[in-house]
């Protein structure tokens, strides 16, 4: 694409100087030029041509001047340089016009050796600036898609709460704080029928976007699959030859999933790699019992042990995925399960939304101005009988 240069000078013989000079480089497609007498004739082909990105222009002119038309071109928005012409003893105004808007100077009489390399790094320089330009409008945008994927994404979990506000069984709440705008961790909960709560987390390895789209995979496959009336291992083993048969090989997801009868608080679950739950009561805080399976999506053939306890009223589970437990904070040192179970006992009696989003707050502190480096997501749910 050739650059388009526009030589302002009111020298009847420099167009066809510049002509001849050029013509190898204008039949070679990488210049085009434009010519004014003035400087407001100048402003009126700039404004003519948006296309236009270098101007090459004389200081003394009749109508405006050089200086005047540099004043002029700070005020027009759009990426363009300048370079000034004048005598080689007209050290004043070439300050002046380099202390404005002009790129560089050229002294008269004209060296076209020496204009030719002036073209030429103007024009790295434009051409470097245009690419600045066009990576900074593409970070934008990405920017943006990011924000609404970050919506997207979060609009597909459960936020409302209380989420079952007829419901006097049982109470349930959850928060995600993702790392970066999105992120790999999910949770969800969801009655299976009238009588059970179906209950689900999980942590998707890597991040960003393509972690938040194998999350929302994961999500929307899990909850369609436990609505078959499965159990939580045959769920489990379900998703993860699906997910092994369609998925990336680098891309694989711990998760834990539990069904919770409302009727007598039975509780059958199964885990597939991920952070074994907490169940929390008065007096009584214990990491849940389990069978670990592999993590879903590496492995076709993997086996997904189905487990049972009986919750109490008033007991109840929190899980939670590792960012919470590997928290880091300036020193080193990481939150872990001591944390997290120093924080149950201290606060198991507390609604779950205080409990849970306490819970958030105080890894948060811990980290203090140490960068988050994954996600925050923890689910807590009581049975109250």
């Amino acid at each position: 694409m050739a650059y388009k240069i526009l030589i302002v000078d009111d020298e009847p013989d420099l167009e066809s100087l510049i002509r001849q000079k050029f013509r190898r480089h204008v039949r070679e497609g990488r210049f085009e030029f434009t010519f004014a007498q003035n400087g407001q004739d100048a402003l009126d082909k700039l404004d003519a041509d948006k296309d236009i990105d270098l101007v090459l222009s004389d200081i003394n002119m009749p109508v405006m001047d050089g200086l005047t038309l540099l004043a002029r071109l700070e005020g027009i928005d759009r990426l363009l340089k300048a370079v000034i012409v004048s005598a080689y003893g007209d050290m004043e105004n070439i300050r002046i016009a380099m202390n404005r808007v002009a790129f560089d100077f050229i002294t008269k009489p004209i060296d076209f050796q020496d204009l030719e390399i002036t073209i030429d790094k103007t024009i790295r320089t434009i051409t470097e600036l245009k690419q600045a330009e066009q990576e900074r409008a593409e970070l934008l945008s990405l920017q943006q898609e990011l924000s609404v994927a970050a919506r997207i994404q979060l609009s597909i979990l459960p936020r409302d709460f209380p989420a079952f506000p007829d419901r006097t069984e049982f109470d349930v709440f959850a928060q995600i704080h993702p790392a970066k705008q999105v992120g790999g961790d999910l949770y969800d909960f969801f009655l299976l029928d009238e009588n059970r709560l179906g209950i689900v987390i999980g942590d998707v390895s890597g991040k960003g976007v393509p972690a938040a789209i194998f999350m929302a995979v994961t999500r929307t496959l899990l909850r369609a699959t436990a609505l078959q009336d499965l159990s939580a291992g045959s769920c489990l083993e379900y998703i993860n030859s699906v997910l092994v048969g369609q998925s990336d090989s680098a891309m694989f997801v711990t998760v834990f999933y539990a069904i919770l009868d409302l009727r007598n608080g039975e509780l059958e679950y199964a885990v597939g790699g991920h952070n074994p739950p907490y169940l929390f009561a008065p007096d009584n805080v214990r990491m849940l019992p389990v069978v670990a399976g592999l993590i879903v999506g590496v492995m076709g053939d993997a086996d997904y042990e189905t487990q049972r306890i009986r919750l109490q009223p008033g007991e109840g589970i929190l899980l939670y995925t590792d960012g919470i437990t590997e928290a880091e904070n300036a020193a080193g040192e990481f939150f872990d399960e001591q944390g997290l179970e120093a924080w149950l006992r201290r606060s198991e009696s507390l609604p779950l939304s205080e409990l849970v989003g306490g819970l958030v707050n105080e890894v948060r502190q811990f980290a203090g101005e140490h960068p988050q480096a994954d996600d925050l997501t923890a689910l807590a749910v009581r049975y109250l009988g």
